[in-house]
């Protein structure tokens, strides 16, 4: 009779180890839906606010690029254009620094799925 009982013993572990597993693999993929929407959602807000100020942001300096020529107008206009683009090109320059090192210091998108995984792997490993 302990034969019996040996033999019927790694089907029920086996069992529960493949549900164990089927709920860490839709826990973990429920984790990774929110935080698609999540990211989705954040990077849309972005962009529009981005958009709007950017339109902004060019009406802005056109205006001032225009009063600039003009009240220049008569004593060198050609100075005050090279000088405005001048200007220009430096904060593009410093905007372009700020957005590469914004872009290298973010944060992986998906960093609760990655840690959540890590701890798994460390519960279940020797």
């Amino acid at each position: 009779m302990e034969t019996k009982y040996a033999q019927d013993a790694p089907a029920p572990s086996i069992k529960k180890m493949g549900s164990a597993l089927a709920g860490l693999v839709q826990g973990h993929l429920e984790l990774l839906g929110i935080e698609i929407q999540e990211e989705r959602s954040r990077v849309f807000k972005l962009f529009l606010l981005a958009s709007v100020s950017f339109v902004l942001g060019l009406l802005i300096l056109v205006g001032l690029s225009a009063a600039i020529v003009i009240s220049f107008w008569d004593s060198n206009p050609i100075a005050a254009i090279l000088i405005l683009c001048a200007l220009y090109a430096v904060v593009m320059a410093v905007c372009i620094n700020q957005a590469v090192r914004l872009a290298k210091e973010s944060a992986s998108p998906f960093q609760a799925t990655v840690e959540e995984l890590a701890r798994n792997r460390e519960r279940l490993l020797p």
